[in-house]
């Protein structure tokens, strides 16, 4: 109770920042500046899904114009090309990549990176923050239901296909790679009873579906993927990190958030966090 007040009245904590501080002034501490020019060092590299809205649109924004390579992964192309343009308005040197990514189909997944794979580009961040809530039972072209298939399995998927290259990355820089997932206050309204199993989420049935549970099953899947993902590469082979966003939110009040305050700031702490390396603001 105490930490949800604290977190209301943005009082900051440990790092020196509160849910009032904004993700310029939590990369204003932690990011390095852009490489002043072409010769600079190679930029960190970032994939994100679900960028052209939300916490992702001003997620992309700010890493931008703090010198990160910004791989945006989205659904409508078009809108992702109009977010470029926005960000390039604002930074002009920053380096945008636009790529189209449907994760609720496992083809268009594998066809993403496949083409992230083939241009080359190092992966320092992968932010697993897109999402959907569906008040009726829909499902996707691989016949799984729709929800699951683009919060959970999507991101399971896509972070299968990148994780090694993301290893060779961090193995070939020295940088420490970060792997993090966007959840949900709402995952603590699951009962881990039999509905919460993989045959119910992937193939519910009408009369049992609830899109306010089904959305909440998915952020919990999200946590325990991170969670597994972290015990896995825990290996001294490994240079990743995996975290979990919790987001103070819940699908029908989400959009009244404002993007550049709140949730963006726990997100921020998580992305640019190195371990070894304390981030602090200067108050």
């Amino acid at each position: 109770m105490k930490g949800t007040v604290r977190y209301l009245a943005g009082i900051a904590g440990p790092s020196g920042f509160g849910s009032k501080s904004t993700a310029q002034q939590v990369t204003q501490h932690c990011l390095p500046p852009p490489p002043p020019s072409s010769s600079s060092p190679t930029p960190l590299t970032a994939i994100i899904t679900g960028a052209t809205s939300g916490i992702g649109e001003e997620t992309a924004t700010v890493l931008a114009k703090r010198g990160v390579r910004v791989v945006i992964a989205a659904r409508d192309v078009n809108k992702a090309s109009r977010l470029k343009q926005s960000i390039l308005h604002q930074s002009p040197d920053a380096q945008i990549v636009v790529l189209e990514l449907d994760l609720s189909s496992f083809a268009s997944i594998a066809s993403f990176s496949r083409q992230f794979l083939s241009l080359g580009l190092p992966l320092h961040i992968l932010i697993n923050n897109a999402g959907i809530y569906s008040r009726g039972l829909e499902f996707s072209e691989d016949k799984i239901e729709m929800t699951f298939a683009t919060n959970y399995l999507g991101h399971f998927l896509l972070t299968e296909l990148l994780v090694e290259k993301m290893e060779e990355t961090a193995r070939e820089s020295g940088t420490h790679g970060r792997i993090v997932n966007l959840s949900s206050a709402i995952h603590s309204w699951v009962k881990t009873d039999s509905s919460f199993s993989f045959q119910n989420m992937l193939n519910p049935t009408h009369s049992s579906y609830n899109g306010t549970r089904a959305y909440a099953k998915t952020k919990l899947a999200a946590i325990l993927h991170a969670k597994e993902l972290s015990r896995q590469l825990k290996v001294p082979s490994f240079s990743l990190t995996t975290t979990t966003t919790f987001l103070l939110s819940f699908p029908s009040i989400q959009l009244l958030l404002r993007p550049q305050t709140t949730n963006v700031t726990l997100l921020f702490l998580l992305i640019i966090t190195i371990p070894g390396k304390e981030c602090k603001s200067d108050g």
